[in-house]
């Protein structure tokens, strides 16, 4: 796996969950969260979205509450899906976009909308809802009608993936995982909690792309004590990872 194109591949063809939330009805399988991907792909193309072009991502709940900060998960991982539909088309994308955002699109919880300005070639997209803004697309309602298949386009190692302390490549991030895999042992029967803000490099290796290419489990929200945390600070499990730690 050299791309996210491969990871997001072969997490289709795996059995079993993916995500797994507190708040969530029903657990979030491999082969739906990585047929959604591709669909997130397609539907960001629609949007302008190709290789090279920046996407900004903003992590939170559906329905963020005032107690709520940007960057942690709680009731669904649609920025995750997002991160993976962008990257898919060769976008750059920004998971702790600034007020002012300066990208081909943003994808963001429809509350949280207000507090971005958007530049005037920028297509907002917003998760969870309602959307009462007709220039804003529901990113889950226009998901489910696209095609469920890999969007087109070449991606290689060395092209850009994240922009966040510095701009990461494609190679470097799934390198990282591999290592970070490794060495915490993931495999189909490990649980990772999430309990850092899944906003920087580390925390999506640790968190998103090191349990995918294992078939391990990710949990988020109000969690009970997994097998392995992925946590800037104390955490109940035994295995800890730190973000920092996780960076290529």
């Amino acid at each position: 796996m050299q791309v996210l194109a491969d990871l997001v591949a072969d997490a289709r063809e795996r059995d079993g969950v993916l995500f797994r939330s507190p708040e969530r009805s029903t657990p979030y399988s491999y082969r739906d969260f990585a047929t959604n991907a591709w669909k997130g792909g397609n539907l960001l193309r629609h949007y302008g979205v190709r290789h090279g072009m920046r996407v900004a991502v903003v992590v939170g709940p559906k329905e963020p509450s005032e107690s709520d900060d940007p960057g942690y998960l709680r009731d669904g991982p649609d920025a995750l899906l997002a991160f993976l539909a962008a990257g898919l088309d060769g976008a750059v994308v920004d998971m702790d976009p600034p007020s002012a955002v300066d990208a081909t699109a943003l994808v963001a919880p429809a509350g949280w909308l207000d507090r971005y300005t958007l530049g005037p070639g920028t297509k907002g997209l917003a998760y969870g809802g309602p959307v009462e803004d007709p220039t804003v697309a529901q990113f889950e309602r226009e998901l489910w009608s696209e095609n469920p298949l890999q969007p087109p386009g070449e991606l290689a190692p060395d092209d850009a993936l994240l922009a966040a302390d510095r701009t990461y490549t494609h190679g470097e991030l799934l390198a990282e995982s591999r290592r970070v895999a490794a060495d915490a042992d993931l495999d189909a029967e490990t649980t990772v909690a999430v309990r850092a803000p899944m906003t920087s490099a580390g925390a999506l290796v640790a968190g998103l792309l090191a349990p995918m290419r294992t078939g391990a489990t990710v949990v988020y929200g109000d969690a009970d004590a997994a097998d392995v945390a992925v946590a800037d600070g104390d955490a109940p499990e035994e295995v800890v990872i730190r973000p920092a730690e996780a960076t290529p």
